[in-house]
């Protein structure tokens, strides 16, 4: 039950970030660092995102389903350029009202779910595709979410996703600071591409886009640096320099070796 109520919190503090996601500041940040304008929370740059819309091939009249969809990237952009239904699920509800608005605004059809992804509402083999954006670094229940997508995606359906996690085979204590430098659930108990196959899912491929991230991180953490005091007035300073101070330890992390992210691609 503390895995739960850590989760919770992480909620409550991703609902607060929605609030501020399209002020013109957070706006500035994101198009430097990321190259989008949804709102994101995530770290998937639209190149990686191109790379999941291809291999999910998907068109008009298919279902894809996005956990941890937030304010819409990258699902809502994965509609768009397949033409397919997009579910954003997740449980902050300030981000999936920002979803549900960008999704009229570009045309693609949308609805919004609030559920997690240990238990997801609907019905076996509802979708053909499912995607999560940096979710399991998050999540404690990591083979429990694997195993859900495996259940709502139909037989041939596919998914992709990237995820932080502590570099292998690095001695105890780089792999304790690699811990300490990620997100709160970065460490997995068991290798992911096992997980995938515990779950019932044929892995296709694994990217490291570590190097990738790296210099998102960099872009991110000079992005937010020159902006500092209009970030101060939007958010408050205590606020900003934990979140500066976040990103220099997880930037310093992956320059050391202990933490990489991966992408994810499976078949159902």
């Amino acid at each position: 039950m503390a895995g739960f109520e850590n989760e919770r919190q992480l909620n409550r503090s991703f609902g607060e970030q929605y609030l501020h996601v399209l002020s013109p500041v957070m706006l500035e940040i994101e198009a430097e660092s990321n190259d989008t304008d949804y709102g994101a929370v995530s770290w998937s740059t639209r190149e990686e995102v191109d790379e999941m819309t291809a291999h999910l091939d998907l068109r008009s009249g298919r279902r894809l389903l996005d956990i941890g969809a937030g304010a819409g990237w990258p699902g809502l952009h994965i509609g768009l350029m397949s033409g397919s239904d997009v579910t954003l699920l997740d449980f902050p509800i300030n981000g999936l009202k920002l979803g549900l608005e960008r999704a009229v605004k570009d045309g693609v059809n949308a609805v919004a779910t609030v559920a997690d992804g240990v238990r997801l509402p609907f019905g076996s083999a509802t979708f053909d595709g499912v995607i999560h954006s940096d979710v399991l670094c998050c999540l404690s229940h990591k083979r429990e979410v694997l195993g859900e997508c495996r259940r709502v995606v139909r037989p041939g359906g596919r998914m992709a996703f990237t995820v932080l996690e502590v570099t292998p085979g690095l001695p105890p204590l780089d792999h304790r600071r690699g811990v300490e430098g990620g997100p709160e659930y970065v460490e997995s108990d068991d290798p992911y591409t096992d997980l995938l196959t515990e779950t019932g899912w044929s892995e296709v491929g694994v990217q490291d886009v570590t190097d990738e991230f790296g210099a998102l991180a960099e872009r991110l953490l000079m992005a937010r640096e020159t902006r500092r005091d209009r970030l101060v007035k939007l958010l408050g300073g205590d606020q900003v320099e934990k979140m500066l101070d976040i990103n220099r330890v997880r930037l310093a992390s992956v320059e050391r070796g202990l933490l990489r992210r991966c992408m994810y691609l499976a078949e159902a």
